[in-house]
This record gives C-alpha cells, structure tokens and sequence, in this order.
C-alpha cells in the first residue's frame, strides 16, 4: 500500500500572511519546491493548484510529486484525487484547514492534517 499526500495548494499558501497574495503563481512555485525536496515518508505527493496560482507551477510529474491542475475548483480536484488514491487502496492523507473539504475526504476514509502540520515538516 503506497502513501499518498494530497495538498490543498490554496489552503497552505493561504495559511500564513507572508504576502502571497500579491503573486499566488511565485508562492504556488515556492510551496512545489519545498514539496520536492522535502524528505518525507509519503510515496507520492500531489499538488492540488486553482486559479492563479497555476501559473506558477506546470502540470504534471516531478519525481514523487505531482502537480494537478484543478479545472474549476480545487475542493473537487482535491476531492477526485483523494478518491482515486483510496479506490487503489493507498493510505491517503489530505492537508487542508476547510473543514467541509477534511469533511467530504474524511467519509471516504482518508485523514486530514493541517497546513501547518505539512509547513513544519517541509520546512523543518
């Protein structure tokens, strides 16, 4: 069973008041480089981006991160990746602070972390 981490992009670059909203693509650049270099224990990571912020990141695979690009909004994308992760049979773990999202991807039987969970071990 591979370990799967599902990142909320908006929701973890929106945690902390650093400035991200004046460019949402440098920040959404900024969380993927963490993420990629980030020694973690999760198999594959996926980088749920909306909006602006997409155009800081392309779609697709780096290594064991991937990132999607959601085609309306993140929740759904977020949501449809959680879902196929667990239809596989990995353990999936969502990082978000929505509490209807952590909601709608914990009845699938995935758990949530927060963002500031995943900044401290990325960052660490």
């Amino acid at each position: 069973m591979a370990r799967v981490l599902v990142v909320d992009g908006a929701n973890v670059v929106g945690s902390r008041p650093d400035g991200w909203w004046r460019d949402r693509a440098a920040a959404a650049s900024r969380l993927h480089g963490r993420l990629a270099v980030a020694d973690t224990s999760y198999d594959e990571i996926v980088l749920v981006l909306e909006g602006q912020a997409k155009a800081g990141v392309p779609r697709g695979r780096d290594g064991h991160l991937r990132t999607v690009h959601a085609a309306k909004d993140g929740d759904a994308s977020i949501v449809e990746e959680a879902r196929t992760a667990q239809e596989q049979g990995h353990d999936v773990v969502v990082i978000t602070a929505d509490r209807v999202l952590a909601q709608r991807v914990e009845h699938l039987g995935c758990r949530t972390m927060s963002p500031s969970w995943l900044l401290a071990h990325i960052e660490g």
